[in-house]
């Protein structure tokens, strides 16, 4: 898929999860907060799929099980995996379904994966402008 059609895929998903949302929270739709957020289940799985077969299509060529590109895409799963348990939590505080979870246990799976997407991003940042610069 070309970057415009992510692009554009991204976006679209987006404006339907925020009209949902707005109806929601604006009482004009009555329906559970997981229907509210099927947008972003659905975004997070194809892109799930998308980092796994990209995976496997690099391990598939030859390369090693054991690289940093493939470090990377693991993380990229792992990342996936916290953000989608932070929307699970989320949706089950919202609907108060009787688990009683307080905000800070719903924010312990973002915790988790802010200050580790900082790192990543920030190391990655200095390698491409040591490799510019060289």
């Amino acid at each position: 898929m070309a970057v415009l059609h992510r692009a554009l895929f991204t976006w679209f998903v987006l404006l339907v999860f925020l009209i949902l949302l707005v109806l929601r929270l604006d009482s004009r739709i009555h329906w559970n907060w997981f229907i509210v957020f099927i947008p972003v289940w659905f975004y997070d799985t194809i892109l799930a799929i998308y980092v796994f077969f990209n995976m496997m299509s690099y391990w598939r060529s030859g390369h090693d099980r054991l690289s940093n590109s493939v470090e990377r895409k693991l993380w990229y799963l792992a990342a996936i995996t916290l953000k989608l348990v932070f929307l699970i939590f989320l949706c089950l505080r919202l609907e108060n379904v009787g688990y009683n979870l307080s905000p800070v246990h719903i924010m312990i799976p973002l915790w988790v994966l802010i200050p580790f997407t900082i790192i990543d991003v920030f190391c990655t940042l200095i390698k491409s402008s040591r490799n510019r610069y060289l």
